[in-house]
């Protein structure tokens, strides 16, 4: 846990890999780091203690974390997603036009989005919780803000929910595909510096995926796999998975309801994941 902790945290979309970053990236170290990959693989298929990490969403203990200080976050809304969902739609095709006519060079300075995730919509995202920890998303947030502070909301999604799972990047990509929305002018620029990839990129249409979809989980496995890559989307353009946390649920349709009342957590580092519950 505590290396994926690491992994998530220094997780960027937006600059040049690193010294680091181009170390790891050697076949060299791949080969070395294979056995790892394997024994951890291995305790997540035979039912060990990250055997949740290769799960599909768990749907009735899930949790929406509410981080109450840096940059508090709002209560979660279980309803209203057809009209927040468009408003996200317009948002982001109103960023790709503001972008028109700004430097195509990618090394050019522009900066926008750099997230594939429904980050600005207000939509609800839910990870599952732990015995020992609240929210999953309480202790794995990409470009977190040092939160010391959170509410869990226990929420629970009907048995039929209609949830999309990504566990390899082949199924992220299908996604994109089946749903595409072009945001070369605005990601050209962040995701070159991380990737390389000078072409069109596209991510998910959620608007559009929410007429067959409710819910859209990556698990951990599929975060591990998947997300900082330039995958193929079609012929001429790729996408990357970017601003979306290790078992993370967007929630595309008003199906959630609460289940028990919040709990406060608060960080502590003598914690096995960080935080503890107050009390």
């Amino acid at each position: 846990m505590a290396g994926l902790r690491a992994a998530v945290d220094l997780a960027s979309y937006w600059g040049e890999p690193d010294a680091e970053d181009q170390g790891f990236a050697d076949a060299a170290a791949g080969e070395a780091l294979r056995p790892i990959a394997e024994a951890v693989t291995a305790a997540a298929t035979d039912m060990g203690a990250v055997h949740w990490w290769v799960e599909p969403a768990d749907r009735s203990p899930q949790r929406y974390t509410q981080f109450l200080d840096k940059d508090p976050m709002p209560e979660p809304q279980l309803t209203g997603a057809p009209e927040l969902i468009r408003s996200w739609l317009a948002h982001a095709r109103d960023l790709e036009r503001s972008y028109h006519g700004r430097p195509e060079d990618p090394a050019a300075s522009p900066s926008g989005g750099w997230w594939s995730s429904p980050a600005t919509s207000r939509l609800p995202v839910t990870t599952r919780g732990l015995p020992s920890l609240g929210a999953i998303r309480l202790a794995l947030a990409e470009d977190g803000f040092g939160w010391q502070l959170a509410r869990c909301w226990p929420v629970a999604a009907p048995a039929n929910a209609r949830v999309y799972e990504i566990s390899r990047p082949d199924q992220w990509a299908r996604l994109v595909e089946c749903y595409p929305f072009d945001v070369s002018r605005s990601r050209r620029h962040d995701w070159w510096r991380a990737t390389g990839w000078t072409g069109r990129w596209l991510i998910p249409d959620y608007a559009a995926a929410a007429a067959d979809w409710d819910a859209i989980h990556v698990s951990v496995a599929g975060y591990l796999s998947t997300a900082g890559i330039a995958l193929p989307a079609d012929a001429s353009a790729r996408t990357m998975l970017a601003g979306w946390d290790p078992d993370a649920t967007w929630w595309l349709n008003d199906i959630l309801s609460f289940t028990q009342p919040a709990e406060l957590w608060q960080a502590a580092q003598q914690a096995p994941f960080g935080w503890l519950k107050a009390h």
